[in-house]
């Protein structure tokens, strides 16, 4: 089963979810998930590392301006 199955066979779960406890418990997860995400730091190599590959691709044309961005991002 791919992940978008596997994501609308969770949607149409909580649709029919009627307890609340249970749900409660699925919440905090989710949002203990994002601030774990939100509040990642990038060791000092990382950050050298993810620069190294943005100037690469920078010089190798693998870029995109504002306005392709934008017309890209309403697709999304």
């Amino acid at each position: 089963m791919d992940l978008q199955a596997r994501k609308l066979n969770i949607i149409e779960y909580l649709i029919g979810l009627t307890d609340e406890t249970v749900f409660n418990v699925i919440e905090k997860i989710i949002n203990e998930s994002k601030n774990a995400s939100a509040n990642k730091s990038f060791t000092q190599q990382e950050l050298i590392e993810r620069a190294l590959k943005s100037n690469q691709d920078y010089q190798s044309g693998n870029i995109i301006d504002q306005k392709q961005l934008e017309a890209e991002s309403k697709h999304w």
